[in-house]
């Protein structure tokens, strides 16, 4: 029985610990991605079209920054699932 609480216990740890890691790396992720689109994109003024109107430019920025934000999220789980996983057996 105390293995099984100490199994509890360290899962319930490793999730929290993974949780504020994989929440730092969205929030990073969130950051850098934008201005990486601006860098390999260096003819297009990104953020000048969006404020002049141009509805394309909005959203293929929006679509390309989201996508890679779900990406790294869905990356963040699976780690987390992982230590929940590794804490667990």
């Amino acid at each position: 029985m105390i293995e099984i609480i100490r199994n509890i216990g360290w899962s319930i740890v490793f999730s929290v610990i993974a949780g504020l890691v994989g929440t730092a790396l969205v929030m990073a992720a969130s950051a850098v991605i934008p201005r990486l689109i601006d860098r390999l994109t260096p003819n297009i003024d990104e953020q000048k079209e969006i404020a002049r109107g141009n509805q394309a430019v909005a959203e293929y920025f929006g679509r390309l920054v989201s996508a890679a934000i779900l990406g790294v999220s869905i990356v963040v789980a699976a780690a987390i699932l992982g230590g929940l996983i590794a804490a667990l057996h």
